[in-house]
């Protein structure tokens, strides 16, 4: 009798492990399709051109241009009737800072909110400009082999999608080609972007060397009609200035920052 009511109690406990399972991945579950459902489902967005009009910005937020899209997190703002939402797909080898230069973008505490899976990351950040919330949600895909499948989930409903390589490796430099392919074929009117990571080392190159690897970016930019950056997480170079230019595409805002297409300076082609 005593033997039987352990393996009773012994299969209790199993089934409320397997319950108990079964409810976090349910919750999980549901926490991706609603991201999901946010990110990739619906119409599309028609972005309306933002008010160019005077306005008081509230003491956190501070003056909105082109030249300083410096714009504070608004999290003081609950209702979303102006809140307009971005996505926006990060795209390239693994080990070249696609990673780093998202960090860099969202700031720490943001990076602490960030939803990993599998060959994936997804980052947020929300901006107040000239009245309106801008909300940049950011996907990233790893870049290894098993990461292939999240290529038409990230890409879907992109406003812009952003290839990068390292600047020191030539051969992540080449794979843009295989990106863009991939990408293409899932969304074709998101702005690409061809961004050249890792500018502090970049320059420690030798400058036959720097000139062969900023004639082949270009000829890949003018091939995919995309702007070209270059770029340092380390030393947030350009960051900033890449996601003000896709604020300014969208919402026809001015752009006034002029090519850069001096050898040892980061480069802006466009």
């Amino acid at each position: 009798m005593t033997q039987l009511c352990r393996e009773v109690v012994h299969v209790n406990n199993i089934k409320w492990n397997i319950l108990e399972r079964v409810t976090v991945f349910k919750q999980f579950f549901q926490f991706i399709w609603d991201r999901i459902l946010a990110c990739s489902i619906g119409k599309p967005v028609r972005y309306r051109r933002l008010a160019r009009q005077p306005y008081s910005p509230p003491p956190e937020a501070m003056e909105v241009g082109v030249e300083s899209l410096e714009a504070a997190s608004c999290g003081g703002f609950n209702a979303d009737s102006d809140l307009v939402r971005l996505k926006i797909s990060l795209l390239g080898d693994c080990q070249i800072g696609k990673t780093s230069f998202m960090i860099k973008y969202v700031g720490d505490e943001q990076e602490k909110k960030c939803l990993e899976m599998t060959g994936l990351n997804l980052m947020d950040k929300t901006l107040f400009v000239q009245g309106a919330r801008i909300s940049f949600s950011i996907w990233d895909v790893a870049g290894d082999s098993r990461s292939i499948d999240h290529v038409p989930i990230a890409c879907k409903d992109a406003v812009a999608i952003l290839f990068m390589f390292d600047l020191t490796s030539r051969c992540t430099l080449n794979s843009v080609v295989e990106w863009y392919g991939k990408a293409r074929k899932w969304n074709q009117t998101a702005i690409p972007i061809l961004i050249g990571t890792k500018f502090d080392d970049f320059v420690q190159l030798p400058p036959n060397l720097q000139w062969t690897i900023v004639t082949q970016a270009r000829a890949y930019a003018k091939a995919m009609k995309a702007t070209l950056f270059f770029s340092s997480a380390t030393h947030n170079i350009n960051v900033n200035k890449i996601f003000k230019f896709i604020m300014a595409k969208l919402f026809n805002l001015p752009w006034t920052v002029e090519r850069n297409l001096t050898i040892g300076e980061p480069i802006i082609d466009f």
